[in-house]
């Protein structure tokens, strides 16, 4: 049983990404049956989506976590939804920067992720691990990305593969480019992806409990 676990490239003239570090750090790793298989992704609009699907037919994963940098948070943050809109702040690692655009045209205008996010959540602040539910995936390639792999798992309601992402926060190597911005240890980044591979394959239902937030 693979478990696909996908990171991006850097981007915005940074020299590394922590989401792909942490996920590379992974590949190979097995948790109980499920071999994680890591995978590095264009940060670009459209070619991520291409590049994603492409390695979901090759390994046929049953867990699929896309994991992307979210700089400024504080936590590490499973997401909620993934909603069908580019509107590029920056221009992606191409040139390109959508604006309004939706990601699948004549597609719902939302997905809610199927990884157990709660229980993801529970899991890391008992190791330890700062985290929280975040509502809001951005719109730019990470979310691009995110509404990408759950269209494309809606597309396939019979099949048993549930996915999501998960965003991390800027890793310490990065903290002196980003003075006053938090961060967290590498290796911290890389055992809470361990903890949210585990938990995905241990629990199908969520748990019950607060994780909204007033704004």
């Amino acid at each position: 049983m693979n478990v696909l676990l996908t990171g991006f490239e850097p981007f915005d003239r940074e020299p590394l990404n922590p989401s792909w570090e942490a996920v590379r750090a992974l590949d190979g790793w097995r948790c109980g049956s499920a071999t994680v298989r890591a995978r590095r992704l264009s940060c670009v609009f459209g070619t991520a989506i291409e590049e994603l699907g492409v390695h979901m037919d090759t390994l046929r994963p049953r867990l699929v976590i896309c994991v992307g940098l979210a700089g400024g948070r504080a936590e590490i943050s499973p997401e909620r939804i993934a909603i069908n809109l580019d509107d590029g702040r920056i221009a992606d690692n191409a040139g390109a920067q959508p604006i309004d655009q939706p990601v699948v045209p004549g597609a719902p205008a939302a997905y809610f992720s199927t990884l157990p996010i709660k229980a993801i959540v529970r899991d890391l602040l008992a190791a330890g691990v700062p985290a929280s539910v975040s509502n809001t995936a951005g719109t730019f390639v990470c979310n691009h990305l995110f509404f990408g792999l759950m269209h494309r798992l809606a597309a396939k309601p019979r099949s048993s593969t549930r996915g999501g992402f998960i965003h991390v926060p800027y890793a310490d190597e990065q903290a002196e480019r980003f003075p006053g911005e938090p961060s967290l240890p590498l290796e911290t980044i890389t055992e809470a992806l361990r903890v949210a591979v585990a938990t995905s394959l241990e629990v199908v239902t969520d748990i019950r409990q607060t994780g909204g937030r007033l704004h």
